[in-house]
């Protein structure tokens, strides 16, 4: 073997190129060509140590690959599991890369995050490169190095280690060649810890507990209903879900990544590591439908836990302990992705007033008490609690769900997700204890809001609900009305209104904007929007259009990345993934398409009535882990 300077430049990867790696804390992309480009310590939202996504060679990487550049022949995650495979020809044979990060041994988890890559060689021996590059944060700080077998790396409290089977030395900055020989597999265990000591796994075992892991997942596969059209993306979806989930508090991440552009060179870049309440709530109703009722009563217990300290208000998004979400910044000299600027930590829209957000928990709630969860006293106390807020609040413009930064406004979808709060609330309010009085304020409230709606925020001439009150323009969002029961199916108003988006707002089948390009204040452009698309699905199989609904979804399918990931937008014209990668929203809205077609399809069937309602049984506040 031998080194040579590392720190190389090499073209932007396609985002739909890069896979997902995580252990329940943290998470990290990996490339067709085999670098970690991405990876922030100790949690999804600190400081990256490997950013060369957005910070080019000089913010860091960790490649394991082939020596010369080749294209991958296969390149997927292993079926039902979360270790991703890729496989390159070489002279004589191929050389793999399987990797995974280890969250658990023997049912605990670990305090140190592992990151386990083996490099095999298949026919003859493979010539491979191990390139380590660490980089801390907005300055690219080098570590202070002990060599050895580990080999360390340190930041004050924050630490790497990296162990190499074979005895391969590996200095940060250089790139050893190696030859990777079929029967004696490399095996590279890189450890992050954060103010506590570094496990460092032997290399020559560890591959074990990537085994271990991957039964886990396969065990938690296995429980996925079978009913469930398009079952193997929906599967791959749910456990991406899983994957963009802080354990330690059971926050869901929007996305593991900061300022991916929505307009490639442009300055629509947001950082998306933090926890929406909305994103939850829709992925407990994924989580419900598919049966995994313990990760949707997680995901409640975490917003329970979160919102504690501000309610009755709802905070836009919260970090994944439940705080407040640093200002918004920029850090100095990062490139960006694409030559994307700036790049940005925090979140500015945390400060907003998003009236949907209540809807989308009010209904999140309601959907666990259906299915036969009842609210123990602290959740129903926070529901109440939302919902009296919305019943003073609503008549009061706000910010919406697009988090347009702009002058706040009477926004149609956000007053049906108020609508959708009150009614909610009442629904509840059957089976749970609350004065008369309250309810009568929220079924007023309710009331008032549909008739408000109905007169100021419905265009009788082109029978569609708009945008804003009084404004000629539409909204993707929208196309949830048929969720909420605003309508009948039947309505005219409803299909006009999913009619009407799926016309004005199309992107080319099967792409939807989010509302009218150039509407948003900011310079540029973005793309098509996916989880509206999916909502369109969706929309289609509740209004009796399963076929469209299908149709849609096989389309989407079909763009999907390599991997069966998603990100938030895509650019119509060209099929590039654009914005933050991968997208919660993405995979919860496919997986909420894919539950609609299973119950349009069930409606249809010869079956008996419906058995009524219940309520047994007390939501999973008592045997879910507290904090």
């Amino acid at each position: 073997m031998n080194a040579a300077s590392g720190n190389t430049a090499r073209s932007s990867p396609a985002l739909a190129e890069y896979g997902l790696l995580r252990d329940t804390r943290t998470a990290a992309l990996a490339s067709a060509d085999g670098s970690i480009d991405w990876l922030c310590a100790p949690t999804f939202d600190g400081e990256p140590v490997f950013g060369a996504l957005l910070g080019g060679p000089d913010a860091g990487a960790f490649r394991a690959g082939p020596a010369l550049p080749a294209r991958p022949l296969v390149r997927r995650y292993r079926p039902h599991t979360a270790t991703l495979e890729t496989v390159w020809a070489t002279d004589g044979g191929t050389l793999s890369l399987t990797e995974a990060m280890v969250a658990e041994v023997s049912g605990r988890l670990l305090p140190t995050t592992l990151l386990i890559r083996r490099l095999t060689a298949d026919g003859a021996p493979a010539e491979a490169v191990v390139d380590l590059d660490p980089r801390l944060g907005e300055h690219h700080l080098r570590p202070r190095v002990r060599s050895g077998q580990p080999l360390v790396c340190e930041w004050g409290a924050l630490a790497m280690s990296l162990g190499c089977s074979g005895g391969i030395r590996v200095e940060p900055g250089t790139t050893t060649a190696i030859t990777v020989s079929p029967d004696r597999p490399v095996v590279l265990v890189l450890a992050l810890a954060y103010a506590e000591p570094l496990i460092c796994v032997n290399p020559e075992t560890a591959w074990g507990l990537v085994e271990a892991d991957e039964k886990r997942w396969r065990d938690w596969s296995s429980g996925i209903s079978q009913d469930i059209p398009f079952r193997e993306p929906v599967l791959r979806s749910l456990l991406t879900l899983k994957l963009l989930t802080y354990s330690p508090s059971g926050a869901p991440v929007a996305a593991p990544t900061t300022s991916l552009p929505e307009d490639p060179g442009g300055v629509r870049n947001w950082d998306y590591r933090y926890a929406w309440p909305r994103d939850a709530s829709i992925g407990i109703g994924a989580f419900l439908g598919a049966g995994k009722d313990d990760e949707a009563l997680n995901f409640l217990n975490w917003l329970l836990h979160a919102s504690r300290l501000e309610r009755p208000r709802l905070p836009a998004l919260l970090t994944l302990t439940g705080g407040r979400v640093p200002r918004e910044r920029t850090l100095r000299n990062w490139p960006g992705y694409l030559g994307s600027t700036p790049v940005r930590v925090g979140n500015g829209a945390s400060h907003q007033h998003q009236l949907d957000g209540y809807g989308w928990v009010l209904d999140a709630a309601w959907n666990l008490v259906r299915q036969g969860h009842r609210l123990n006293s602290e959740a129903w106390r926070a529901m109440r609690g939302f919902a009296d807020l919305v019943a003073r609040r609503w008549p009061g413009p706000d910010a919406g769900i697009w988090e347009v930064r702009a002058d706040a406004a009477h926004h149609v979808h956000s007053k049906v997700m108020g609508w959708l709060a009150l009614d909610r609330a009442l629904r509840i309010a059957r089976t749970h204890r609350v004065s008369a009085r309250l309810k009568r304020r929220w079924e007023t409230a309710r009331n008032d809001i549909a008739a408000e709606i109905r007169e100021k925020g419905f265009d009788p001439s082109r029978n569609t609900y708009t945008r804003t009150y009084g404004s000629g323009d539409l909204d993707s969002a929208l196309l949830i009305l048929p969720v909420t029961g605003f309508e009948e199916p039947d309505s005219a108003r409803l299909r006009g209104t999913v009619d009407a988006v799926r016309t004005e707002l199309s992107a080319g089948f099967p792409f939807l904007y989010r509302y009218p390009p150039g509407q948003d204040g900011l310079p540029g452009t973005e793309g098509a929007f996916l989880p509206c698309s999916f909502w369109l699905a969706q929309a289609c199989a509740m209004t009796g259009r399963a076929a469209e609904a299908t149709e849609l979804v096989e389309a989407l399918l079909a763009i999907a990345g390599p991997l069966g990931l998603f990100s938030e937008e895509i650019d119509p014209a060209t099929g590039a993934f654009l914005g933050n990668h991968p997208q919660a929203l993405s995979h919860s809205a496919l997986v909420q398409a894919a539950l609609a077609l299973r119950d349009a399809a069930a409606a249809n069937a010869t079956s008996p009535p419906p058995a009524p309602e219940r309520a047994v049984g007390r939501l999973g506040l008592d045997h879910i882990h507290e904090f």
